[in-house]
């Protein structure tokens, strides 16, 4: 993912994890790949709440967040890793903590 180019409006995306939505603007061409972050994010916050007691949203994030750390982590070491993909990340992490940090509407 890269930053969007001058010119390249960002639009909303609306994402739901865990039964909660959040807009995020992004360029036209992040679309699909934002959406198959928060799908893959969605999921592996469901099967933590899955096997956690009562936890809370906030938490389930945290633990979601370490829990796919971990696997990047570990696929870095076995690839070698790739600088894009470092700051994919990057970038897809300041847009979600915009959306936390937004006021739910």
């Amino acid at each position: 993912m890269a930053e969007s180019s001058v010119g390249t409006a960002n639009e909303p995306v609306a994402l739901r994890l865990v039964d909660r939505e959040f807009l995020i603007a992004c360029a036209p061409e992040e679309r699909e790949g934002l959406l198959e972050s928060a799908a893959y994010l969605d999921r592996k916050m469901r099967e933590l709440r899955a096997n956690a007691k009562a936890p809370g949203f906030d938490r389930l994030a945290v633990l979601a967040a370490i829990s796919v750390t971990h696997e990047f982590l570990a696929l870095r070491k076995q690839g070698g890793g790739d600088p894009g993909v470092a700051d994919g990340l990057a970038i897809l992490r300041r847009k979600l903590e915009a959306a936390l940090d937004a006021p739910i509407k």
